[in-house]
């Protein structure tokens, strides 16, 4: 038999450790839901739970926020000159629509830019060959970073591409994702190495800095050639994307590709992973653009866990309580919070077209199980929920109005609006919106719009294990 003193402290530890971890809940907490799960857990089954916590339970990223204070002159001289260049968003006879628009400047603490060229790309094969493309004429540097990055074809096709770039001259810094990486062979990135890239983890570069913060995520997706040309989108590194793996459905997915001044914004974001993954700030060019690629007003909106806010949270906030005729939303994961939910349940009620697109087929069970569980709330307020019907949709876009559209790696969940760092574009064109109200309906057209009687249908089983599956929202 154990001895009993030493069992006895060893529970007595526990339990201080359970009230260390309720103690810093009650400090940081961000949702009184999640607060309370967290704490009945602790005391009831403090063995379990205080782990858990340990590795899950944060809700702001601590290392990243650290980092960033210690790296905040250099950034925020960065940030100094690139407001400096930029063109402010202010016109008479749109201060309405400005006010709306300027929060997410300070949310993003970046700046609207004027005489960028957008342009949508809608598929993984036409993505492919414009990355492929901007890289090929790189001829100073090429910035990469991607959630997900696989040693497939397209993964090999890359990776040929970077070590022939490097050798000419070019410098290649490459920052992956180890969580959602966890599949890539060091050999893939022990090859780019040795031909001269910078490579670098997310995470397994600063594990002291990063103490136990595993939960917390780099979804983003971001490729940059000199300080000119950028892509953001939904859209990682693998042959998925273009329909081409066996026994997978063909990917439905959007990126966009910048030219212009906002490219600054996409290197900024760049420039904070790289320094808190390797403690690096790289020589980049950061001279103004002299030359205007197009007319259109493009903002880039940085978010995660390291914010000052839930910038993800109020960035959709922000569109939903502000939109007058029409808001519509297409997001492969749909388990919104309460704040959400209701936002939209006004905009529905006040008016406006709501559409919420998600994929018929998912990856995840229980992400569309949980969908299940908003349709009677939805339907009641008149909200449209549309599931896509060929293949697997996993793009990441807004539409308000005729005002604007976004395109990011953002989707309607907690990670994404707590856990995940994210990144979205934020486009004012008249063109630019018309292209994505273009593909929107396009893709309306292959939906299925779903009704209360797609739940109220269904077995009591299948409804109780809906309404479950909801509860885990947070970790979803």
């Amino acid at each position: 038999m154990p001895d009993t003193p030493l069992l006895a402290i060893a529970i007595g530890l526990l339990y201080l450790g359970s009230m260390a971890c309720i103690y810093r809940i009650l400090l940081t907490y961000r949702t009184a839901q999640g607060a309370l799960a967290w704490i009945v857990g602790l005391l009831a089954l403090p063995y379990i739970t205080v782990p858990l916590f340990l590795v899950f339970g944060r809700s702001r990223f601590g290392g990243y926020v650290k980092a960033r204070r210690m790296g905040d002159q250099s950034l925020t001289d960065f940030l100094n000159r690139f407001e400096r260049q930029a063109t402010s968003l202010s016109s008479p006879d749109q201060k309405q629509f400005d006010k709306e628009l300027q929060v997410l400047c300070r949310l993003g603490r970046q700046p609207f830019t004027e005489g960028n060229r957008c342009s949508l790309l809608q598929d993984g094969e036409a993505t492919f060959e414009a990355l492929i493309g901007a890289m090929e004429k790189a001829t100073s540097y090429i910035l990469l970073e991607f959630y997900i990055v696989r040693s497939d074809k397209i993964g090999q096709r890359i990776k040929t591409l970077l070590e022939h770039k490097l050798a000419e001259g070019v410098q290649v810094w490459f920052l992956y994702d180890e969580v959602g990486s966890v599949g890539l062979p060091r050999s893939y990135l022990k090859e780019l190495s040795k031909a001269g890239a910078q490579v670098a983890s997310f995470g397994d570069g600063n594990i002291r800095r990063r103490r136990l913060q595993i939960n917390f995520r780099n979804h983003r997706k971001l490729l940059i050639c000199d300080g000119k040309t950028g892509f953001v989108g939904g859209i990682n590194l693998g042959d998925e994307y273009l329909g081409t793996v066996i026994d997978e459905e063909p990917w439905r997915d959007t990126h966009c590709r910048i030219e212009g001044p906002a490219v600054t914004g996409l290197q900024l974001a760049w420039l904070e992973d790289w320094n808190w993954a390797s403690d690096e700030f790289p020589e980049l060019d950061w001279a103004p653009q002299n030359n205007l690629f197009g007319d259109e007003r493009v903002l880039i909106l940085p978010t995660g866990p390291a914010d000052t806010w839930e910038t993800c949270t109020l960035f959709f906030l922000n569109c939903i309580n502000n939109a007058q005729s029409r808001i519509w939303i297409a997001s492969p994961y749909f388990v919104p919070d309460f704040q959400i939910v209701n936002a939209l349940q006004l905009a529905a009620l006040r008016g406006v077209d709501v559409r919420i697109m998600i994929p018929e087929k998912s990856d995840s069970r229980l992400v569309r199980l949980a969908a299940y569980s908003y349709l009677v709330q939805a339907n009641q307020a008149g909200i449209g929920i549309y599931r896509y019907q060929p293949g697997f949709m996993h793009q990441k876009v807004v539409l308000v109005d005729e005002h604007y559209a976004a395109v990011g790696t953002a989707n309607l969940d907690n990670r994404s609006m707590r856990l995940n760092f994210e990144i979205i574009s934020i486009n004012t064109s008249e063109a630019f919106v018309a292209n994505v109200e273009a593909m929107l309906t396009e893709d309306l057209s292959h939906c299925r719009k779903m009704t209360e009687q797609d739940y109220h249908n269904r077995s009591i089983l299948f409804r109780l294990t809906c309404r479950a599956v909801r509860l885990l929202a947070p970790l979803l």
